[in-house]
């Protein structure tokens, strides 16, 4: 045939009888032509990827997997519990203020004071290194139980509702050194068996008890003569939790709680106002003045009468002198009343997120002081919450313990927001997370550069006429 380039006649080469017809590329690809018509059978739909409860489960789970996720619900948690406690607390404190003839505003201010340091004290506590903060556990130890020893000693320690445990510091404000208490265990009990995993001492039963368990019954016991059995309690939970954390045989376990069950039987026992306390479980009948169940009946009543959204922040009834401490152990009931069924489910919601982070934390290092740490704190928060929560609906007895981050009180809300600290840091430590936030931190200000410049150039480059 001939060639258009040349003029030349190139032979037309003929395929051997017998031989094969070799496949083309793209014969593969081809789909069969149809039998009537000769077109082509359309594809089958395909199904959305990603698409119903299965899709959306693993979006979840891909989500929940990334080296930040933990770092980033345990800062927006935490931020937004306290913000909205401080919402609360001014809604709630309003009328006990006036009543004591202050401006409404009053433990409001004193509160947001309390939250501009313990955000101090988180920062401080997200930036420090490991090594600092394991550092600091036996001054914090030692100045928490001398603070505690202070208290006993008459005309330095205040009783506030029928409980020594409390220092003036001067004008309206007082300090609770047993919440320091709490920080102070867990900082000193991490750092003491972190130490003896490293040495193979934690095999031997007697190595984890002691001196783990002798300085919390010291702690429990400087809180039990000022009266304070709720934060006893809560102090249980964090050794209990450090144990657990640390793998402590159930035997062994199970020889501590009973030990604890005991001697909490017997202080519940020989007081007459903590029999009145569980008593009042499920009590729906608050009674006359000043009797043991008014306080857990109306908060019942605040809760039954938010309904599903509330009646609108500012609006509740019963802080109008019906329920007792409504800013503090209380603040619960009134966020029940206010926000509703909603309001309540969102703070739950938010104590279930952290916790749940925290225990990621605990979980996903390899570092033993930073696993016994982020243990020990996150027992204490969710325990302290459980405690507070189920006192307001009636499910517990009345332990006179704060919600953390979000009950009124200044001594509560600093070493909790420095615990919250401990585990940003830690969440922030971990190899991949570290990775993750080294890509982007120097990135970010070269991204904003760069497109502050590719705008500029577009807009040079428009045409005259073009708007």
């Amino acid at each position: 045939m001939p060639d258009p380039t040349s003029g030349r006649v190139r032979p037309h080469r003929t395929r051997p009888e017998g031989t094969a017809t070799m496949p083309s590329k793209t014969a593969g690809t081809r789909r069969p032509s149809a039998a009537r018509g000769g077109g082509r059978t359309p594809a089958p739909p395909r199904r959305p990827r990603g698409g119903g409860v299965r899709g959306l489960h693993e979006r979840a789970r891909k989500a929940w997997d990334r080296p930040l996720t933990a770092y980033y619900v345990i800062i927006g948690a935490g931020m937004l519990i306290t913000g909205l406690g401080l919402v609360m607390v001014y809604s709630a404190s309003m009328i006990t203020a006036l009543r004591y003839e202050l401006v409404p505003s009053y433990f409001f201010r004193k509160q947001f004071l309390a939250a501009l340091l313990g955000t101090g004290l988180l920062l401080a506590a997200s930036r420090m290194p490991v090594k600092l903060h394991r550092a600091l556990a036996y001054p914090i130890l030692v100045g928490a139980v001398f603070l505690m020893v202070l208290v006993q000693i008459p005309g330095i320690g205040h009783n506030i509702g029928g409980n020594q445990n409390w220092i003036s510091l001067g004008g309206p404000f007082m300090l609770q050194p047993s919440e320091f208490g709490k920080l102070a265990l867990i900082l000193w009990g991490a750092d003491l068996l972190a130490r003896k995993q490293d040495t193979k001492l934690l095999t031997q039963w007697k190595h984890m008890l002691v001196p783990l368990v002798p300085v919390a019954f010291m702690l429990l016991g400087l809180i039990m003569l000022g009266g304070d059995m709720g934060t006893a309690i809560v102090l249980t939970t964090i050794l209990f939790g450090l144990l657990w954390t640390a793998g402590a045989p159930t035997r062994l376990f199970v020889g501590v709680l009973a030990v604890a069950g005991a001697l909490g039987t017997l202080l519940i026992r020989t007081s007459p106002h903590r029999m009145d306390r569980f008593q009042c479980i499920g009590a729906s009948d608050p009674g006359g003045e000043g009797a043991p169940c008014l306080q857990a009946a109306h908060g019942i009543y605040a809760l039954a009468s938010g309904g599903w959204f509330g009646s609108g922040l500012g609006a509740s009834v019963e802080k109008w002198g019906q329920l007792p401490e409504a800013h503090t152990d209380f603040i619960f009931a009134v966020a029940g009343e206010e926000l509703g069924l909603a309001g309540t489910l969102s703070v739950l919601a938010l104590f279930a997120a952290l916790g749940y982070a925290g225990i990621r934390v605990a979980g996903g290092t390899e570092d033993p002081f930073v696993r016994f740490a982020a243990g020990g704190v996150t027992t204490w928060i969710t325990a302290q919450a459980v405690v507070n929560i189920g006192a307001v609906l009636g499910l517990l007895p009345i332990a006179g313990v704060p919600l953390p981050l979000f009950s009124y009180g200044g001594s509560a809300l600093l070493p909790t927001m420095f615990a919250v600290g401990l585990l940003i840091a830690f969440a922030r430590q971990e190899p991949a997370a570290k990775a993750a936030l080294a890509m982007r931190r120097p990135g970010w200000g070269k991204r904003v550069g760069k497109r502050w410049k590719s705008m500029r150039r577009r807009v040079k480059k428009r045409p005259s006429g073009e708007r």
